[in-house]
C-alpha cells in the first residue's frame, strides 16, 4: 500500500465549499434531505467498508462508494462531488488514518454518525525490523502493540474476527439512525458475523497442517492475518509495496526464506508484480497473489467471501498444507 501525499488544506477547502453550493441546490446538508426514497445515504471510504455497508444495509440503504473498483486507496483524491456526498450522508464508514482526504473531509463536514473501524479494532504495529536475525516482522508482545489511533497497519478486514467486530458497529449505528428498520439491520448484521465467523474456522482448518509457518509477500499488509492464524509474514517492504528493499533487508528475506522453507513469493492484484518477480527468481521461488482486498476489480463477479477463500487457497498451496 503506497502513502499518499495528504490533498493540500486548501485545495480541500475549495472542494468543501464548491460541495456545500451544490448542497445548497439541493435544499440543505441535514439528514433527512439526504435521504434517497427513504434510504439512508451511507458513504464508505473503499470496498471492505463497502461491503460492510451494503451487507448490513440492504434494501434501506443507499451506499456510495468514494474509491473506485480496482483503485489503491491511497490514490484517492476526493472531487467536490464526492466532498458533498460526505457532508449530505446520514453515515460514512471509513478507516481513520488510511485515505487521510477522507479523514479531512469527515472532520469538517457534520455528519453526525461517522463510523470508524480503528474505533472497534484498535490497529497494531506490524513494523519491519531489518536487523533480525530471521527477517520477519518484530511484534511488541504477542500481538504487537495496540494503538489508540490512526498509527499502525490498517488491515484489518483480513482477520475475519476483527472484521465481525467493525460490523457490529455498523449494524448498531443504522439501527441508531433508522430505528424503524433496526430488526432487518441486526438480523443483516448477525448474518454477516455467522458468515464471518464460519470463513476463520476454515481458515483455522485450512492452515492446521501446514508443512511451514511462513511466506513471503510484497509488502507488510498480512501481519493481523499471520498473527490470528499463527503464521510469520515475511515482508520486501512495509507500507509501500513499491519501494527498493535495501541490502540489508533483502539479506534478511533471503535468509528467513530459506531457513523457514518458503516456497513462494505473494503479489497483489493492485500492484504490479516485478519486484515480487525479481524476489522470487533470486531465490528460486514461485509467485502467486494474495489479495489484501483493498479494491475488487470486478466486483460483479467477486466479493469479499470469494477474494478470502481464493487467498486460503493459495496460502494452502504455498505452505505445503495437507
Amino acid at each position: 500500500m503506497k502513502i499518499r501525499r495528504a490533498t493540500p488544506p486548501i485545495a480541500l477547502a475549495a472542494a468543501a465549499v464548491a460541495g456545500s453550493l451544490l448542497l445548497s441546490g439541493c435544499g440543505g446538508a441535514s439528514s433527512a434531505a439526504g435521504r434517497d426514497g427513504g434510504r439512508l445515504e451511507v458513504v464508505a471510504s473503499f470496498y471492505p467498508m463497502e461491503f460492510l455497508a451494503r451487507q448490513i444495509g440492504g434494501e434501506h440503504v443507499k451506499v456510495t462508494d468514494l474509491t473506485a473498483p480496482g483503485v489503491e486507496p491511497h490514490d484517492l483524491e476526493l472531487t467536490a462531488k464526492q466532498v458533498a456526498a460526505v457532508q449530505r450522508a446520514d453515515a460514512v464508514v471509513y478507516l481513520k488514518g488510511l485515505q487521510p482526504t477522507v479523514d479531512k473531509a469527515v472532520a469538517q463536514s457534520h455528519v453526525k454518525h461517522p463510523v470508524d473501524a480503528t474505533a472497534v479494532s484498535p490497529l497494531v504495529d506490524h513494523h519491519l525490523d531489518e536487523g533480525g536475525a530471521d527477517g520477519t516482522e518484530a511484534h511488541d508482545g504477542e500481538h504487537g502493540h495496540e494503538h489508540d489511533g490512526p498509527a499502525g497497519d490498517p488491515h484489518i478486514w483480513l482477520d475475519p474476527t476483527r472484521y465481525a467486530a467493525v460490523a457490529r458497529s455498523v449494524g448498531a449505528e443504522f439501527a441508531e439512525i433508522d430505528p424503524a428498520n433496526a430488526a432487518d439491520y441486526q438480523r443483516n448484521t448477525d448474518d454477516l458475523v455467522t458468515r464471518l465467523t464460519a470463513l476463520d474456522q476454515e481458515f483455522r482448518d485450512g492452515l492446521a497442517n501446514s508443512g511451514t509457518r511462513t511466506f513471503v509477500t510484497s509488502h507488510a499488509a498480512f501481519g493481523y492475518l499471520a498473527d490470528h492464524y499463527g503464521l510469520e509474514q515475511v515482508a520486501i517492504n512495509g507500507v509501500d509495496p513499491e519501494a527498493e528493499p535495501t541490502p540489508s533487508r533483502m539479506a534478511a528475506i533471503q535468509r528467513a526464506a530459506r531457513e523457514n522453507g518458503a516456497t513462494t513469493v505473494f503479489f497483489e492484484a493492485l500492484v504490479s508484480p516485478k519486484l515480487a518477480n525479481t524476489v522470487a527468481a533470486d531465490l528460486g521461488l514461485k509467485t502467486a497473489v494474495l489479495d489484501p482486498l483493498e479494491g475488487i476489480k470486478e466486483p460483479d463477479r467477486n466479493d469479499y467471501f470469494s477474494v478470502m477463500r481464493q487467498n486460503l487457497t493459495n496460502l494452502r498451496a504455498a505452505l505445503g498444507t495437507r
